[in-house]
């Protein structure tokens, strides 16, 4: 099987799909001859079928196509059906938060069955590979989280734990950027169920830069063992390994899929480590140079402005 990175890319017409063999881009409609895989969730919604297509062609793409310099990427799917991020599911990344309240560390929430939290990320929030991202204004603490994201290619509902990766298409690197400050209503008492503010802390134009590319679930041998860092302006700020999460992606999406329809396109951004901004303080200034960069599967580069 011949290895390929899926992306989109930019051309003078428009957004296109296509594939990276040998630092060279080729051109997915032409090279499959399947003019229905426009758009990346095209191919993702026959990804059965599309898949063996895109093998085929890498295996015959030879010396053509244009160099990976020369190509405006894009994020791998400009507008994702749902994006379920997980939230709280590294271990050092709950004790870190602990610290910094001066608490004790919840324990692990598998003793006391519990399943994982999740919430949605806007899919307007994406952003590509190099783009710049506009700090909102309302904010002044902006933060980084670097996540494995799986790409879903398969509809899957009820989806037993031994079977839980089936529906995954491949991998990509997410970064769940989230606005720290605007995550609670001051004037609301800190008891009531109306104090938090998910939309203002994780929905704001540009806060989920995703891409590169897309690596096909094949060509990762373990997801549960990746390792993951984010620097910023080259300074590491996260340095893990994915076999640190609490819930692995196929009890993710075991119990996503048991409460909701997983579809083709989603995304499930699989938690972040220690590191970041909030567990130390820090946060992002504008020209500072984020990047993200997941084991097997590449770097993800954006500067705030």
């Amino acid at each position: 099987m011949a290895s390929y990175k899926l992306i989109t890319y930019q051309t003078e017409s428009g957004p296109r799909t296509g594939f990276i063999v040998d630092d060279r881009v080729f051109d997915l409609v032409e090279a499959t001859g399947k003019s229905g895989y426009a758009t990346m969730l095209d191919v993702l919604r026959d990804w059965d079928a599309a898949e063996p297509a895109i093998e085929a062609a890498a295996a015959k793409a030879g010396t053509g196509g244009k160099p990976v310099a020369s190509v405006k990427l894009l994020a791998p799917i400009l507008a994702p059906p749902t994006i379920y991020c997980a939230g709280a599911n590294y271990t050092d990344h709950v004790i870190e938060m602990a610290v910094r309240q001066n608490q004790e560390p919840d324990p692990d929430p598998h003793t006391l069955g519990l399943k994982a939290w999740h919430f949605i990320k806007a899919s307007g929030t994406v952003t590509g590979p190099n783009a710049p991202v506009t700090m909102p204004e309302t904010s002044k603490a902006i933060d980084w989280e670097v996540e494995l994201t799986a790409v879903i290619g398969r509809t899957a509902k009820n989806l037993p734990l031994e079977r839980a990766l089936e529906c995954v298409a491949g991998y990509t690197v997410g970064n769940d950027l989230s606005a720290r400050d605007l995550g609670q209503r001051p004037p609301i008492a800190p008891t009531s169920p109306f104090r938090y503010d998910w939309l203002g802390q994780k929905c704001f134009d540009g806060a989920c830069p995703l891409g590169p590319w897309i690596i096909p679930a094949k060509q990762i041998k373990d997801p549960q063992n990746l390792k993951l860092t984010l620097s910023v302006n080259e300074v590491i700020k996260q340095d893990s390994n994915t076999k640190s999460m609490i819930f692995n992606l196929a009890e993710q999406i075991m119990q996503i899929s048991a409460r909701l329809t997983l579809r083709p396109g989603d995304l499930i951004m699989t938690g972040t480590p220690a590191g970041v901004g909030a567990g130390r303080g820090e946060f992002l200034k504008r020209g500072d140079v984020v990047t993200a960069w997941v084991e097997d599967i590449g770097s993800l580069t954006n500067t705030m402005v």
